[in-house]
This record gives structure tokens, C-alpha cells and sequence, in this order.
């Protein structure tokens, strides 16, 4: 069994990040998507929240691609997460050259860690590129409108969070 690991924070879950979760279905058997604890961050959904919002975004993905997809929180290595949910790629999504230059040190970091599991690169789509969920929480908060860059039921949580 194929089994991919799309790690990230998801603070909130995009359009961009359904983009990828989608296209890396076709990938594997089982996708994981790995919700990452960072409370350096001081995410503007709490670690329940995040994990509800992808599970209902992906539950119809999963119906419809008929491949397993899990949610699984983590604040360890994103090696020792990889190993604990026995994926043998994980999956990232790139924007832009900037996001490369980052990614390519996490990838030279992990094969240092643990050379068995790969790192697969995925470009988002051009109508995804400019989103970022740190621009789309502050378009949100100064009462703009996100419905664009993500799902009604994220749009919905934005709203509600900013009144």
C-alpha cells in the first residue's frame, strides 16, 4: 500500500491545499494529512477545529476517489510523523520559487534523517498560487472577502471567528 503524507498547519484549510490534497490522492492508496502542532504560530484555529474543518473537506474527496484519507495530528519530527503513519513519500505543495528554497533544505534535512521515505513535489495551480492562508486570515480580519480562496464551510468559520 502506497501511503503519502501532506503535512502543513491548514490554519485555515484552502483551496490551494485541496488542490494539492486532491491531485496527491491519485498518488497513493492512503493519503495522511499531517495537522501540525506549532504553537510558535498561534494558530487562529485551535488543533480541533483544524482537524474538523479538513476531515469534512475530505470526506467527499475520499467518496469519490475511494482512497483512505486521514487526518493525524503531530508536533514531532515531520520524519518520526512519516514513520509513525508508515508513509514512503511525503507530499508537498509549492507556490513559488521562495516556497522551493525552504522546502529543498527540509528535504536534504530529512534524507539526512531517514533516506527510505521521498519528499514529491507538487505545483499548486496557477489559480491557486498567490493563496496563502496567513493572506487569507488577513483578509478576513480586515472583513474582506475570502470565498475565492476557500471552501463555503472555511469561508463560513472565517466569518464567524471574525464576526
Amino acid at each position: 500500500m502506497r501511503i503519502g503524507l501532506y503535512p502543513g498547519t491548514f490554519d485555515p484549510i484552502t483551496l490551494g491545499h485541496i488542490d494539492i490534497i486532491r491531485r496527491a490522492a491519485t498518488l497513493v492508496d492512503k493519503l495522511v494529512i499531517g495537522v501540525a502542532i506549532n504553537r510558535d504560530k498561534g494558530p487562529l484555529f485551535d488543533l480541533e477545529e483544524r482537524v474538523a474543518m479538513i476531515t469534512a473537506e475530505c470526506a467527499e474527496l475520499a467518496a469519490q476517489t475511494g482512497i483512505e484519507v486521514d487526518v493525524h495530528p503531530f508536533e514531532n519530527l515531520l520524519i518520526d510523523c512519516a514513520r509513525d503513519v508508515g508513509a514512503q513519500m511525503i507530499v508537498r505543495g509549492l507556490r513559488a520559487v521562495a516556497d522551493f528554497e525552504y522546502e529543498y533544505q527540509m528535504v536534504g534535512m530529512n534524507r539526512q534523517l531517514d533516506d527510505s521515505i521521498e519528499t514529491v513535489f507538487l505545483m499548486a495551480e496557477a489559480q491557486h498560487q498567490a493563496i496563502a492562508s496567513k493572506l487569507v486570515k488577513e483578509i478576513a480580519r480586515l472583513n474582506g472577502d475570502v470565498s475565492k480562496f476557500v471552501t463555503p464551510r472555511v469561508n463560513k468559520a472565517l466569518l464567524a471567528r471574525f464576526g
